[in-house]
């Protein structure tokens, strides 16, 4: 499916970016932004940006690393 027609960019292609960052750094924050440089590509006119998140969502790579989670709670604690 087409998630982008500005930049022809597909469910597909989006899962493999996210899938491809995290198999290459499991700590990394995966965001919209790193979804399009590693496909090549950039945001044009935003009007995919609903569709473009709730693809990346939808992919279970997309979590948070379990290291990374919870750190403003720590912080508080620790303080």
């Amino acid at each position: 499916m087409i998630v982008c027609s500005c930049q022809n960019i597909s469910d597909r292609d989006i899962n493999a970016a996210i899938d491809w960052m995290r198999s290459a750094d499991a700590a990394t924050i995966i965001t919209p932004g790193k979804v399009y440089r590693a496909l090549g590509k950039r945001a044009d006119c935003g009007g995919c940006m609903a569709l473009f998140l709730s693809t990346m969502r939808a992919n279970p790579s997309l979590e948070v690393p379990a290291t990374l989670r919870n750190l403003r709670g720590t912080a508080r604690k620790e303080a």
